[in-house]
């Protein structure tokens, strides 16, 4: 039984920052890319950023590039998103995903349930 566990959301002013993990188990994860996307109300899902486990190459979409860091523990299957100078248009429910390390939701196979960012302006 594959699971992703997100944590770390919360309520943050703008400027501030926050750390998301990801919390994989349930198999091996080894050839996977692991994603963050996140869906404000309203909106479709977007990327925000990607790593692979093996070798660490990351992927950043241009809204959060210098601002977010991806980066992945192996020894304990954690993923995490730090995000510094949020902005309000961050806001929204952060997934953590397993599959091909793309930018495309479609092309991952597993997802977690999701944490709630909110940057206060």
């Amino acid at each position: 039984q594959v699971s992703l566990v997100e944590s770390g959301g919360g309520l943050v002013q703008a400027g501030g920052s926050l750390r998301l993990s990801c919390a994989a188990s349930g198999r091996t994860f080894s050839s996977y890319g692991m994603g963050w996307f996140r869906q404000a109300p309203g909106k479709e899902r977007e990327f925000v950023a990607s790593i692979t486990w093996t070798s660490g190459s990351v992927y950043y979409d241009n809204s959060v590039k210098g601002r977010t860091t991806i980066s992945r523990d192996v020894g304990t299957n954690t993923v995490s998103l730090q995000m510094n100078s949020l902005k309000p248009e961050d806001s929204g429910v952060y997934y953590c995903a397993a599959g091909a390390g793309s930018a495309y939701d479609s092309q991952y196979d597993y997802w977690g349930q999701g944490t709630q960012v909110t940057v206060s302006p």
